[in-house]
């Protein structure tokens, strides 16, 4: 039973966002290599820091990439090309230390006749009918806020904005129905202009942010708190040390839906974490959008070396009126969940993994870029109702 009130808040952070800015320059090199070998083995992890950049992990690969050039492109991308606004990507210095992927893991991973998963664990998928990219509310309320800043800064329609930024939303419940906003926080870095105007940033934030993100779910009555500390010029790799995959809750569900811990960014599809988590949220969209269950939560795994899952579990968490076991059987049979299979069914060996990095992996439109957030397509839908034997018009 759902308590009668509760409150949930999850958080969001921008492009500029240390960790953020290191999950893109991951997942950047992780396209250029893909785009040379679409059968490439890559782990690529990223550290920043005042001027200072360093690019380590395994690459397996037929290519010619020049990942210093990489990194520096990305950053200048971000709005890093400053080290007063926290990093110059002109002039910082770059590190690489890549290697090839270890043997051990390469044996069970490279067979000629079916691609074992590259790592075990669990991995999670998740989709509730209470927005319309059956998402949380306060994840992705938290992520549009983040999206708008980042229209504001590039536009300039709130001058003298910075790269790094952070959301956070907290939603009230009611028997598991969203009702409103209690309160809504958004730290942004800026320009020196605005160190005494911490009033004139608020309403300009408020006017051109806040409220066109938060649309219909904006009151007067929320609780808004804009740059609560008062000052935040200071940002970006100079304020705080970034580090690939330490942002795995912002990119996922919010806190909402569990998490296996595995990070995305920087990892080929052949790395389940990565892949297996697309197919689960894949799965699960599916599943709600079918009408099969209001809330719908996949759990998946899987053994390093082996092509099968080791579990497939459908919890619908008390919203379906269908045995959780027969749909178990459809998403079995409906959908492929070996690696190879998974790769193949949602064309992840193709350089689609930037626009990823940042505004979360999930509650995306399919193919916006092109081919992108495949795993948010609900192309199953007929397919899951026709294996349980429910008509397309029940």
């Amino acid at each position: 039973m759902q308590p009668r009130r509760h409150l949930f808040t999850s958080e969001s952070v921008s492009m500029g966002h240390p960790d953020k800015a290191a999950d893109q320059v991951s997942d950047a090199i992780l396209d250029a290599v893909l785009t040379q070998d679409p059968e490439a083995r890559v782990a690529c992890e990223v550290l920043l820091t005042a001027g200072l950049a360093v690019i380590a992990g395994e690459i397996t690969a037929q290519v010619d990439v020049d990942y210093e050039q990489i990194l520096r492109d990305t950053m200048r991308f971000i709005g890093y090309d400053d080290e007063a606004v926290g990093f110059d990507a002109d002039t910082a210095k770059v590190h690489v230390a890549i290697h090839a992927q270890s043997s051990d893991i390469a044996r069970g991973v490279d067979r000629d006749e079916e691609m074992g998963a590259g790592d075990q664990g669990l991995m999670f998928g998740y989709a509730i009918a209470e927005t319309p990219e059956l998402m949380p509310l306060p994840i992705t309320l938290a992520n549009q806020i983040i999206a708008r800043q980042a229209e504001a800064r590039n536009s300039g329609t709130v001058p003298y904005l910075r790269p790094d930024a952070k959301s956070q939303v907290s939603v009230v419940y009611e028997r598991g129905v969203p009702k409103r906003i209690d309160s809504v926080v958004l730290s942004t870095q800026h320009g020196p202009e605005w160190n005494d105007g911490g009033a004139e940033l608020e309403a300009a934030v408020t006017r051109e942010i806040l409220r066109p993100a938060l649309g219909e779910w904006w009151t007067e009555g929320i609780q808004l708190h804009v740059n609560p500390t008062g000052r935040f010029e200071k940002g970006g790799p100079a304020g705080d040390t970034g580090l690939t995959g330490r942002k795995i809750i912002v990119d996922t569900y919010g806190g909402w839906a569990r998490h296996g811990g595995g990070a995305f960014s920087g990892k080929d599809p052949s790395k389940v974490d990565r892949s297996a988590s697309y197919m689960a949220r894949h799965i699960a969209k599916n599943i709600v959008s079918a009408g099969l269950a209001r809330e719908c939560e996949i759990r998946l795994g899987y053994a390093i070396g082996i092509a099968r899952p080791t579990a497939v579990t459908v919890d619908c968490r008390g919203t379906t009126d269908f045995d959780e076991e027969a749909i178990e059987r459809a998403v079995i049979e409906v959908f492929p969940l070996t690696p190879n299979g998974i790769i193949a069914a949602l064309d992840l060996r193709r350089p689609i993994y930037r626009p990823t990095s940042f505004h979360g992996h999930f509650g995306r439109t399919p193919d916006d870029p092109p081919g992108a957030f495949s795993w948010e397509r609900t192309n199953k839908v007929d397919a899951l109702r026709e294996a349980l034997g429910v008509s397309a018009s029940a």
